[in-house]
């Protein structure tokens, strides 16, 4: 099997992952360990190292100086003390350590003398049986990865995004593993844009369905009157939200796929290309929803508007119609002695049919020409 489908296996979840000793990979945290730490391992030729105890990050640390491989730590919403431990063991940039404690950072690529601070924007779609005004359509969370020689540091923020899963299919891939730090970094990556490519997809349909709804004709062929304007301006801003996720992301994923960086093993910074490549993909697809959006918003306006004049037109049409009965009877009530037909048996009948006559003859015409 070649390594790019080695790589691919490992951050798609094919298949549920199990441990080899029926063990879970949570921690029961140490006194001496943050309890933002989710899990923290050494791993060394690409397996996980079992000291039957767990790990604080300081003897996590230890044992890699001593015998080599490389330890990952999984943290999820640090506080600043928190963070500052762990932050010392490895000696990380304070502006870095800042940003991932912070959280709310754009998607980037900071290069520091000993260590890369990478971030990403996850996504997660949110299901819902019916699109509104008020629907989340997706949801952002944050991963910030700090890579060095011999150590990796994720931080995430926000409910979505957990790494346990992709944590134990790496594990289940010594060979991959043991490619160090940025291996892991790659498939980090490649997870995070597997998820965009499938929360394109669901949006795509939500698009498709307001879509459909804005172009169906209205009933008996006539003018379709739209869809509500805030359904498609909800949509717009939570596929602004996804933009923001992607947009960024496209610069990092090119230097990573095409700089040389002495932290990246050259065997996986190849395989970059991949990621940069579905990345500029699913950009091309939130833009193109922007400007569907802007397309769709502004069609629906303009059947509004069509719609508006239509009903202006059928209530101009009556009130002709409607004028015709209300100017006789006016002049028939203003009670002179001296009326024409007035005292004339017929006068009444006369007058009625003439009225009516009147009143379908304006009916029919306006009727020809549309406006009923």
């Amino acid at each position: 099997m070649s390594m790019i489908r080695d790589l691919r296996a490992v951050v798609r979840p094919s298949r549920p992952s199990l441990r080899k000793d029926g063990g879970a990979y949570d921690t029961t945290r140490d006194p001496g360990t943050p309890s933002a730490v989710v899990d923290c391992a050494v791993y060394r030729d690409g397996a996980r190292i079992d000291i039957g105890k767990p790990l604080t990050p300081h003897e996590a640390m230890r044992l890699v100086r001593r015998d080599g491989g490389f330890v990952w730590i999984g943290l999820h919403e640090p506080t600043e003390a928190e963070f500052a431990v762990i932050a010392r063991e490895f000696g990380l940039h304070p502006l870095a350590v800042e940003d991932a404690v912070q959280a709310h950072q754009r998607p980037k690529l900071e290069r520091y003398d000993d260590s890369l601070f990478t971030v990403f924007k996850t996504i997660h779609y949110v299901e819902h049986d019916q699109l509104t005004a008020n629907s989340e359509v997706v949801e952002t969370g944050e991963v910030m990865c700090f890579t060095g020689r011999d150590f990796f540091i994720t931080v995430r923020h926000g409910g979505q995004g957990s790494l346990r899963a992709l944590r134990h299919r790496l594990q289940d891939d010594p060979e991959l593993l043991a490619r160090g730090p940025s291996a892991v970094l790659h498939s980090i990556a490649d997870h995070v844009v597997d998820g965009y490519v499938a929360v394109a997809d669901a949006v795509q349909d939500d698009i498709d369905e307001v879509e459909t709804e804005v172009f169906t004709p209205g009933r008996k062929g006539g003018v379709s009157r739209g869809v509500d304007s805030a359904r498609i301006y909800q949509l717009k801003r939570e596929v602004l939200e996804f933009k923001r996720a992607v947009s960024p992301l496209l610069r990092p994923m090119q230097l990573l796929s095409e700089r040389p960086m002495r932290l990246i093993d050259p065997d996986i910074q190849k395989y970059f290309r991949d990621v940069a490549d579905h990345l500029a993909r699913v950009h091309e697809q939130v833009i193109g929803f922007d400007e569907l959006l802007n397309s769709i918003l502004q069609a629906n306006l303009a059947q509004a508007s069509v719609a508006q004049n239509e009903d202006m037109r059928k209530i101009t049409a009556w009130a002709a119609i409607i004028a015709v009965p209300t100017m006789v009877t006016g002049v028939y009530g203003m009670n002179f002695d001296n009326m024409p037909e007035l005292h004339w048996k017929y006068g009444y009948p006369l007058v009625l049919t003439f009225t009516v006559t009147v009143c379908l003859a304006i009916h029919r015409t306006l009727k020809r020409n549309g406006w009923l």
